[in-house]
């Protein structure tokens, strides 16, 4: 990937930059960038913490933890010493004003730089670090700032730590992250359907029947069980990465290219979404818990086993849901939602259905066809076709085009595209603030309904509660690839 940020001098500072997102997935993704010749050659990365790590022992930390991120094979190389180079650590205490002194005095005299504020903390932390990073006048003309998710708990939370932020950043340099959009396979989608006459003349309620949206997990809480037993699949996974990846499938044109034109039509296509009653969630939208199993022969324990899950809880691990879109484009076209951990395996995809042709020809019923649009782990799509077996006679067959760009080149991780973006400037890939408040606004209603009752039980290992399989049988439809 050819990247604009050769010629742009920087400072990347990484507040949580010991932390568990900085060592699997933000150096990782720097050093590939780093080792492809991307990026300034006196670009430099500083981590803070409260370590009190010397210089050699920060570098020592970062090869022992990014062991099983970066091969051997490349950490063994003048690439990696060259990038350890780049590295600084500065020990600080993000809630002490006092604390900023050495951070100013290592940016001191750099303003022409470009300043790339990485907030990987807790996000009550944000607030705090911007007014410190304010008060020890860090922040110059070419400052922005990116913010990890999750922000806020709900729509009052949120509003509270983006109105901090927004005290010391204008909203034109705050980059709110969701590293599913910086997937290769999300942005072919826009080209797939605007560069295409083909999809985009099809891409309405008249041709496609409805449209499926999975990002399911094989893995369970992990390491993160005190802060997913608080938040849940629906404030996780529903409210930001799956609405996203609605709105990259259902927004109209863009005027451009442009960040704000892309982020106009996303944004309408929120406001747009049908609200849900209270009726509405008990009968459009499952919530799962998992309940002991097996995952790759392995035997796993319950949610509610987990360490760091508090005892009982009612934090919902699964969620399938059916969402309509009140606008001309999709009429009643159904959008089917769900995300989940401890399922049958890791796939994220998006599935477009068509509609079935209105009448065989073959004495069969023919396969519908399908645009598939694999995420993770492979990235790839693919269209699913009826096509004629070879030999005499017209018997048909399911075939699969591969509309995949092959070639020898990598393709770069999300994370890698993302911060070439926030060094770069470009913030078609980042949410708005508007975004994020429309996200919330129609996800509250689901969070109220869900006061009271319990989510129901799933077996680690199967693809979620029943009650979701039934949420498309009772529109005659089944989840695609289940039994994969």
């Amino acid at each position: 990937m050819s990247s604009p940020t050769q010629d742009i001098l920087f400072d990347m500072v990484i507040f949580g930059g010991t932390g568990d997102l900085a060592m699997r997935k933000l150096l990782p993704a720097l050093f590939l960038r780093h080792q492809a010749g991307a990026l300034h050659p006196e670009g430099r990365i500083v981590a803070t913490g409260r370590n009190g790590y010397e210089p050699g022992q920060f570098l020592a930390w970062v090869d022992s933890q990014v062991a099983g991120f970066i091969p051997a094979a490349h950490r063994d190389t003048p690439a990696w010493r060259s990038f350890l180079q780049r590295l600084h650590y500065v020990d600080l205490d993000v809630r002490e004003p006092g604390a900023f002194g050495a951070l100013k005095a290592l940016l001191a005299g750099e303003t022409a730089r470009v300043r790339v504020f990485y907030l990987a903390t807790a996000p009550d932390l944000f607030g705090d670090i911007c007014e410190n990073l304010d008060e020890a006048e860090l922040i110059t003309e070419r400052a922005r700032v990116v913010l990890e998710k999750p922000l806020g708990h709900d729509l009052a939370s949120s509003r509270v730590i983006n109105d901090r932020v927004a005290r010391h950043f204008a909203e034109s340099r705050i980059y709110r992250i969701d590293h599913y959009l910086g997937k290769e396979t999300v942005q072919n989608l826009l080209v797939l359907r605007f560069g295409n006459a083909l999809f985009e003349s099809l891409w309405n309620e008249k041709h496609i029947d409805h449209i499926q949206i999975t990002v399911a997990e094989s893995i369970g809480v992990e390491s993160r069980a005190g802060f997913y037993d608080q938040a849940g699949a629906l404030r996780d996974m529903v409210q930001n990465h799956l609405l996203q990846l609605l709105c990259f499938v259902a927004m109209e044109p863009p005027a451009s290219l442009d960040a704000d034109a892309v982020r106009d039509e996303k944004l309408k296509v929120l406001r747009s979404l049908k609200p849900l009653s209270a009726a509405d969630v008990a009968a459009q939208v499952v919530r799962g818990q998992y309940a002991a199993g097996a995952i790759a022969g392995a035997a796993v324990p319950a949610y509610r086993d987990e360490p760091g899950v508090a005892e009982g809880s009612a934090t919902e691990t699964f969620v399938a849901l059916k969402a309509e879109i009140a606008n001309w484009r999709w009429g009643k076209t159904p959008f089917y939602l769900r995300t989940g951990k401890r399922l049958a395996r890791r796939s994220s995809e998006i599935v477009v259905q068509l509609k079935a042709v209105p009448h065989s020809l073959f004495g069969t019923e023919l396969a519908p066809n399908r645009l598939v649009i694999h995420i993770q782990p492979e990235e790839d799509i693919r269209l699913q076709l009826c096509g004629k077996k070879p030999g005499s006679g017209v018997n048909v067959r399911d075939v699969e085009l591969n509309l995949t760009a092959c070639g020898a080149e990598p393709m770069p991780d999300a994370y890698e595209r993302l911060l070439v973006d926030a060094i770069v400037g470009r913030s078609t890939l980042f949410m708005r603030r508007d975004e994020l408040e429309a996200a919330w606004c129609w996800v509250e209603p689901i969070l109220a309904a869900w006061q009271s009752g319990r989510p129901e039980p799933y077996l680690a290992g199967s693809w979620g509660p029943l009650a979701a399989d039934l949420l498309l049988a009772r529109d005659g439809r089944l989840w695609h690839g289940d039994a994969l």
